[in-house]
């Protein structure tokens, strides 16, 4: 089943020839069914990048999904066209009064701030007050796993010495949980951050479940365990060459940064990455829309308590 997105979207034409299965708007309302409406919150720079790297994840699954992009109205984006942001995205303030089956929060570049200096934060805290009788389950990415973790359970982030960089394997801590199902015992992620969450942090929370973590990239997928909220710290979502794109941009910048671990063959940055993490990645928003959306969501979205 096809994702529904906005008529005109730059992501449209991208997917499809990639030869996955998109509709867009107008011809989704001639359908008689029911899709799953899904809130992105999109804080990343290049928003049409990061549409194009959620959208990817959600079109593979037999749900019909039906997206809203969501940026806020407290900070410009200075990388996107403020016409694409006003015809495809709607603020907070416009959207606060429906509710959604999900709500997908993305990183943000902002890590080296406190969560209470960046310049929309309380915007955020609004988010991700209102998801709480809105939303049925929340996913949330990088900076945002960092921000909720730390909004809902004051769990604080931590400043790392070296950036986090590259493609991480993992493990389960968890075979049965439901957002781990089909998942091989090790499987590889991208990271890329500056700061981290930590397990000894997270364990004191009964609510909480450290599901998945890496022995060199610390805690990955935590859950709350009433199904309500889902923190990645990593970017399973990234296309194959956008750790190279970070690292190309960051040598330019005449920045300290060293090459993304496990990325490049033979770490070899003139040789093409090779991606591991794609079937991961599918896989981990496939069981995200299914198990803690699709099976929990009321039929009448006006429901959702």
């Amino acid at each position: 089943m096809p994702v529904i997105i906005p008529d005109k979207l730059p992501a449209k034409d991208i997917l499809s020839n990639e030869n996955i299965f998109v509709i867009d708007h107008t011809k989704a309302i001639h359908q008689d069914i029911r899709p799953l409406r899904i809130a992105i919150v999109n804080i990343m720079p290049l928003k049409i990048a990061t549409e194009t790297h959620i959208l990817r994840l959600l079109t593979n699954t037999p749900l019909q999904v039906e997206i809203q992009l969501i940026r806020t109205k407290s900070y410009a984006s200075k990388n996107t066209s403020a016409d694409h942001l006003e015809y495809f995205y709607k603020t907070f303030d416009e959207i606060c009064d429906q509710k959604f089956d999900g709500l997908i929060i993305t990183g943000a570049p902002v890590e080296h701030l406190d969560f209470e200096e960046v310049e929309y934060w309380n915007e955020i805290k609004s988010i991700l007050d209102w998801s709480v009788h809105n939303v049925t389950s929340s996913l949330f990415i990088c900076w945002a796993a960092q921000a909720g973790l730390y909004h809902f359970y004051d769990i604080p982030k931590y400043e790392l010495q070296q950036k986090m960089f590259g493609n991480f394997y993992h493990t389960i801590n968890n075979k049965r949980s439901a957002i781990a199902r089909g998942f091989d015992d090790g499987f590889f992620a991208p990271h890329s951050r500056h700061t981290e969450v930590r397990s000894n942090d997270i364990s004191k929370i009964h609510e909480l479940e450290i599901v998945s973590e890496s022995d060199e990239a610390g805690v990955y997928i935590v859950t709350s365990k009433d199904s309500k909220r889902i923190f990645i710290t990593g970017h399973s979502e990234y296309d194959p060459d956008t750790l190279k794109n970070e690292y190309e941009r960051d040598l330019a910048k005449g920045l300290q940064i060293d090459m993304p671990k496990n990325y490049f063959p033979d770490n070899d940055p003139g040789k093409k990455p090779m991606v591991s993490w794609r079937s991961h990645a599918n896989l981990l928003f496939l069981n995200w829309l299914n198990y803690y959306v699709y099976q929990s969501t009321p039929f009448d979205i006006g429901n959702i308590n």
